[in-house]
């Protein structure tokens, strides 16, 4: 008998004046009283209460390994993309910079212009929701100079790179996707942004973000929903909209972005482009708004795997302004380009892993084909108490976030509707739930450990369903869509709850030309070996670029 309890949610699909309506009566003290029950209910709240546990609770899912080296060593290495690969990498603009044939300077004029064109267009894909364009240039002059001087500062020099609303970057205010909030521009870079500008990277803008990052969609009533640029109709996927959005269209190769219930991954998975949520601590967060101190993570996201492993090696590693960096291994991406995958055990939680659409299920398995062609040994696990994690995950992400909310409270009528929906879900829970949620994770850590005492990686789809359209009136106001949330977020909660990293990689298309993405989960601070699994996926899947793209050059 199988121990696999997750089920798909059949609820309303709010939007429009009906969303208003519920949102109001929720709110209301006195109508909340006969509605929360069910919220609760829905949400797992009852359960996860009865659960008897006696593990001590775990606060942070750092897992220190033993006989760690804190010593950074990182060498970076150039992988192989396939003959007919359709999008510009890191290296394909160092190469024209070397060459000639470019420079930093042109190619921050034509990304500018991109830019623009794709927010003037019919309908705008309101990717980003701020570039400074003297700012940009002037980056973009320096880079010139240093290709002229024959001195670059390595394989991101000149590169643009793009950065999530949730994470500093000068000159610009860090809105996390609100009204009210980053009224003033950022002091400082955050550490991940400082990195990336020591490396060379033209830090062109801050893209747009579903409001506070609360829930798995492109949803934003104050910037404009993100578009999804292989159909306009459908959902980004979220809360790195944005980000997912800009390296699909191909704006810019490479965007980073915050991933606390698979934020990264998900939008990864809808828009065909590759996303990394790095084990817990691994990138320093310094810098970045503190929505959900205990499973956030910040990654990013890349048009192909050899980018994904080059931005991965700059921004991550020690960090003396947030000591949690401190505990781990040293970061290495040796043999992230190896060209098979002789001797890994891939691990499959069946159950787990069919628990999606026909067609998704359909091509991750064409994938896992694959795999064992390359020498993968595919292998049987059991992943028990699924649900449960996803419920105590959502306890936890929800009450740190409405917590978080609090020093805004004069602000809450200025948030999108259904962001006020789950800030008040989370304002509901107590510190016992809190509390036994984290009782929960501990044992999350022990489930996934005997777990990988078999495999080296588990694979899943990247999401039960490929993109949706949004609702009806969704891209005015918002949506609240908890079903389908789920579905989107089945294979990518564990991670942020656990720790573990996972990637997320393009795998196919379904029948309406919308990609489909799968993910490898890995142990705690092994990056290297998913993203060596997802290079190898690189190779044999055929992309295709979406409806909405821009050519840089």
């Amino acid at each position: 008998m199988t121990s696999y309890n997750m089920r798909s949610l059949k609820l309303p699909v709010l939007t429009g004046i009906g969303l208003k309506l519920f949102t109001a009566l929720v709110e209301n003290k006195f109508t909340r009283l006969f509605l929360i029950g069910s919220l609760l209910e829905n949400g797992g709240i009852p359960k996860l209460r009865k659960i008897k546990l006696e593990e001590a609770p775990t606060y942070y899912p750092l897992v220190e390994p033993a006989g760690k080296d804190k010593l950074i060593s990182v060498t970076f290495e150039p992988g192989k993309k396939p003959k007919d690969f359709p999008y510009r990498s890191a290296s394909d603009y160092v190469k024209a910079y070397k060459d000639g044939t470019l420079s930093p300077l042109q190619a921050a004029e034509q990304v500018l212009a991109a830019i623009q064109a794709s927010e003037e267009d019919q309908t705008p894909l309101r990717a980003f929701i701020l570039f400074d364009r003297e700012d940009v240039l002037s980056q973009a002059k320096a880079s010139t100079k240093r290709y002229q001087a024959k001195k670059p500062l390595g394989p991101l020099d000149g590169v643009p790179v793009a950065i999530k609303d949730e994470i500093d970057m000068t000159p610009y205010p860090t809105n996390v996707g609100t009204k009210f909030i980053g009224n003033k521009p950022a002091v400082e870079d955050s550490t991940v942004a400082s990195r990336l500008r020591a490396a060379g990277a033209i830090m062109v803008g801050k893209t747009n973000m579903h409001e506070i990052g609360i829930a798995p969609n492109g949803s934003n009533a104050n910037f404009g929903a993100i578009r999804n640029p292989y159909n306009t109709d459908c959902d980004t996927g979220g809360s790195s909209s944005g980000s997912a959005a800009a390296v699909a269209a191909g704006l810019v190769p490479i965007a980073i972005g915050a991933d606390g219930g698979g934020s990264v991954r998900i939008p990864a998975s809808l828009c065909g482009v590759v996303g990394l949520k790095p084990t817990f601590a691994r990138v320093s967060e310094h810098g970045a708004a503190p929505l959900c101190w205990s499973v956030a993570h910040i990654g990013p996201l890349t048009d192909n795997v050899e980018d994904c492993a080059l931005a991965y090696s700059i921004i991550a590693g020690p960090d003396p302004l947030e000591p949690a960096t401190l505990k781990g291994t040293k970061v290495s991406i040796e043999g992230w380009n190896k060209a098979d995958l002789k001797g890994i055990k891939l691990g499959i939680f069946k159950d787990w892993f069919e628990h999606a659409s026909p067609e998704v299920v359909k091509s991750c398995y064409a994938m896992v084909n694959h795999f064992k062609q390359m020498g993968a040994e595919i292998v049987d696990v059991e992943i028990p108490e699924l649900d449960e994690m996803r419920i105590a995950h959502a306890t936890t992400i929800l009450s740190e976030m409405a917590l978080c909310m609090r020093n805004y409270r004069e602000h809450h009528k200025e948030h999108g509707t259904a962001v006020r929906l789950s800030l008040i879900l989370g304002q509901t829970f107590t510190a016992m739930d809190y509390i036994q949620a984290q009782r929960m994770r501990t044992r999350a850590l022990e489930i996934f450990a005997k777990a990988f005492e078999k495999v080296d990686v588990i694979i899943t789809p990247g999401t039960a369903l490929a993109a949706q359209p949004v609702p009806a009136g969704g891209y005015k106001i918002g949506w609240s869509d908890l079903g389908t949330d789920t579905e989107m977020m089945r294979f990518v909660f564990s991670g942020n709850f656990t720790g573990n990293p996972g990637i997320t990689f393009p795998v196919g298309y379904d029948s309406r030309g919308l990609p489909i993405g799968m993910q490898a989960i890995g142990r705690h601070w092994d990056e290297a070996l998913l993203l060596r699994v997802a290079y190898n996926a690189e190779t044999v899947v055929k992309r295709e670029l979406p409806k909405r793209f821009y050519k840089i050059f």
